[in-house]
């Protein structure tokens, strides 16, 4: 990547500031300005001073309608009346099909098989015709490409697009118009249209400003394309809204440019940082949304000091993944943990074992017997239990408690290792 002090607006990028600008006007009244907060507590814990961009609070959830807006608009009348096609794993395509629909503009929408189901029934609420087609990103874009080139629909792009990166970025210009002392911006990179519009628009605001681009760990393709690195790319990830195996043509060469570094951060981080968002923010995001903040959580000491902008471009996470974010991090605090005992298959031990972890003040939360699949005698059964606690102080204490009942006691897992 080149050095911070590259000039935006030059004629190697395909995009300027005055796009942006004109973008804004564009947007004005059709797309929320949305809330730009300072966060106490994240700022106490990170030691930084942390300003979240509340993008998950936009009509469809998600920054997407910026760039799809400024799309559309942009559009000939013979265009919108042939109607439009775009393929999206969710955000983009919602965003598309919610301003074509205002505008009068027939859309069809093509989604990878996999993609959420939350994602695909609110894409055809909003009036799209949805095609799911494709095990991967590039699969289903394919296959639009050729759709709609058989239809004659307009193709809009999720990210390789001067006018949607333009949209895109006046993400930036809300932020730093409203903060204008931020020095860093770290923002998620998928196929890397809403980090080149904010880092042209931060770039020409304040050339010193710092942009940090952030991948999923399973997904490291900006980062391979632009430090010639082979990390592998693909698998399951809680960040699905910007697992691209394929960076962007137009928006490589603007990250190459502006952004001053790219990092990866693991599902373990991504997690945590979906959970601290609702826990102490009390607001919804989706694995690609809690991208910045997993960054800080990755490495705090990088952001100490600083004023930190952080993204929180979508919200769009599917119910009951949400539901196993939340309880794998209670598990990891040591909140919720699975134990086996060894107890005499008689009436009233497990009363017994119920009295020591009541008695310590732990909660059971579920509870069975397993008598086939064990090694413990024939008139004995392996209890297992999933208990409540404090934390895994808390839970440690319990366990001591149950083993001077005389229990033998497995802690079969808590995110934090056999005990």
């Amino acid at each position: 990547m080149k050095s911070a002090s590259h000039k935006p607006g030059t004629p190697d990028l395909p995009v300027t500031f005055a796009d942006i600008k004109r973008a804004a006007e564009t947007l004005k009244g059709a797309v929320i300005n949305t809330d730009f907060d300072m966060s106490r507590t994240l700022g106490e814990m990170f030691e930084a001073e942390v300003w979240l961009k509340f993008e998950n609070l936009q009509f469809t959830a998600a920054y997407k309608e910026r760039g799809a807006l400024n799309k559309l608009a942009s559009l000939t009348g013979k265009e919108r009346a042939c109607g439009v096609i775009a393929m999206s794993a969710g955000n983009h395509a919602q965003g598309v099909a919610y301003h074509a629909r205002r505008l009068g503009i027939p859309a069809t929408i093509v989604m990878p098989s996999a993609t959420p189901t939350v994602k695909v029934e609110n894409t055809r609420k909003l009036g799209a015709k949805v095609i799911l087609e494709g095990a991967s990103f590039e699969d289903a874009s394919a296959f639009a490409l050729t759709y709609g080139a058989g239809h004659r629909l307009t193709f809009i792009h999720p990210f390789d697009d001067a006018a949607v990166i333009a949209g895109q970025g006046t993400v930036a210009l809300e932020m730093l118009a409203a903060v204008p002392s931020l020095d860093t911006l770290v923002v998620p990179i998928g196929g890397g249209g809403l980090i080149s519009g904010v880092a042209i628009a931060a770039k020409a605001i304040n050339p010193k400003i710092r942009i940090i681009g952030v991948e999923a760990q399973l997904y490291p393709s900006m980062l391979n394309a632009i430090k010639g690195s082979k990390l592998p790319v693909g698998g399951d990830t809680l960040a699905e809204g910007i697992a691209v195996t394929t960076p962007g043509k137009i928006t490589r060469p603007i990250i190459e440019a502006l952004v001053d570094d790219i990092v990866l951060v693991s599902e373990a981080d991504l997690e945590r940082a979906v959970t601290l968002l609702i826990t102490i923010e009390k607001t919804v995001v989706e694995g690609a949304g809690a991208a910045g903040l997993a960054a800080l959580i990755m490495d705090p000491r990088r952001y100490h000091g600083h004023k930190v902008g952080l993204i929180l471009c979508g919200g769009n996470i599917d119910t009951r993944l949400l539901a196993s974010v939340l309880t794998r991090e209670l598990a990891r605090e040591g909140r919720l943990s699975r134990l086996a005992i060894d107890i005499p298959d008689r009436p009233g031990q497990l009363a017994k074992v119920a009295g020591v972890i009541g008695g310590a003040g732990a909660n059971v939360v579920e509870v069975y017997h397993q008598r086939v699949f064990t090694d413990v005698p024939a008139k004995g059964t392996e209890l297992h239990l999933v208990i409540e606690t404090r934390d895994a102080l808390h839970l440690d204490g319990v366990v001591a408690a149950l083993r001077e009942a005389g229990y033998t006691v497995v802690h079969k897992g808590s995110g934090n290792g056999p005990r």
